[in-house]
């Protein structure tokens, strides 16, 4: 095969990945950060989580706050001592979390437009967060 063939179909290769990038939406896109730690940075987040839920005025174990149109969300626990909230700020974002277990903490933050998430949590004193940004 001579090299001006493969710079040939390389160049063609490349020419088909950019037209399927042009049909693209330029608009559409995500972030997402996952945060899962253990030890003392586990503690750190949970007493971190029980602070925010304390300044918000959540009391309850589970909490879900939208803001926004089309979001939907759900929380789902057995066990003791379990914390979760789902926070969703924009339109078109779905989240769930599960845990089952004891004394385990999660957060899921969605901002923006059309993300989605499901967090499962199983055993006990497990940690975490997510935040989602979605355009």
């Amino acid at each position: 095969m001579s090299r001006n063939g493969s710079v040939l179909r390389l160049s063609a290769a490349c020419a088909a990945l950019l037209a399927l990038h042009a049909a693209t939406p330029a608009d559409a896109g995500s972030v997402s950060l996952t945060i899962t730690p253990r030890g003392d940075s586990a503690t750190a987040i949970r007493q971190g989580l029980q602070i925010y839920s304390w300044a918000k005025g959540i009391e309850s174990r589970a909490r879900i706050s939208q803001k926004g149109t089309g979001n939907a969300a759900a929380i789902g626990q057995s066990g003791s001592g379990n914390w979760a909230g789902v926070f969703q700020r924009g339109s078109g974002h779905t989240g769930t979390i599960s845990q089952s277990g004891n004394d385990n903490a999660y957060g899921l933050f969605q901002f923006g437009r059309n993300t989605s998430s499901n967090v499962t949590q199983t055993g006990s004193g497990k940690v975490g967060f997510t935040f989602l940004g979605g355009w």
